[in-house]
């Protein structure tokens, strides 16, 4: 039953990421500024949820281990 709404919640998140721009207000004017057709805009865009990602794929890692690790000592 967890394994289901982990897997829910892991899909409804990437489903819902598709959407997502993840600019603050000075990277948005920057971009728009010095954007040929929003290319740039896009590549701000993107590094920026790389960026936000990696604490969130470390804390996962870290919560997976010690899942792990609890699970072995029972």
């Amino acid at each position: 039953m967890a394994r289901r709404i982990g897997f829910l919640l892991l899909a409804l998140a990437w489903i819902a990421s598709g959407d997502l721009d993840a600019q603050c207000v000075m990277c948005k004017a920057v971009a728009e500024d010095s954007a040929a057709e929003g290319a740039v805009g896009r590549g701000i865009n993107q590094g920026i949820l790389y960026i936000m990602a990696v604490p969130y794929v470390l804390l996962g890692i870290l919560g997976y281990l010690v899942f792990k690790k609890w699970k072995l000592v029972e």
